[in-house]
């Protein structure tokens, strides 16, 4: 019966796993949609090992990547304009399919631990 039961467990906990392809998306274009006032917005940016350009309406802004492992890394504004802006940003890659992945964001020292999810598309 234990047997049973740990094997149940491990069955259960198994199909709920994601897959995560970290890797393919370190590097690249990508899309990707907000809104905004109610409006849908569509944003692209472009990202190196170490750097992300993003093209934001009329704005465009230079972050630095700095990845922790293959599905987490931490944006940084180069050169913020706001109080918003220079703070850090957490993302971790919660799932992966096809050209497209899922992430969690939050912001560092945030006291109040607010998080947001939103996904992404690779278009190279």
């Amino acid at each position: 019966m234990k047997f049973a039961l740990l094997l149940l467990i491990i069955l259960i906990t198994s199909c709920n796993t994601h897959e995560r392809n970290c890797i393919d998306f370190k590097t690249g274009n990508f899309e990707y949609e907000y809104e905004l006032k109610g409006k849908k917005i569509k944003a692209t940016f472009i990202r190196t090992e170490t750097l992300e350009i993003d093209y934001n309406g009329k704005n465009i802004d230079s972050i630095n990547v700095r990845w922790i492992n293959d599905c987490e890394y931490v944006l940084k504004t180069i050169n913020p304009k706001t109080l918003a802006q220079k703070k850090a940003i957490h993302i971790k890659i919660l799932s992966t399919k096809g050209n497209t992945y899922t992430f969690e964001s939050k912001i560092i020292n945030d006291p109040q631990q607010r998080t947001s999810r939103g996904s992404v598309t690779k278009i190279n």
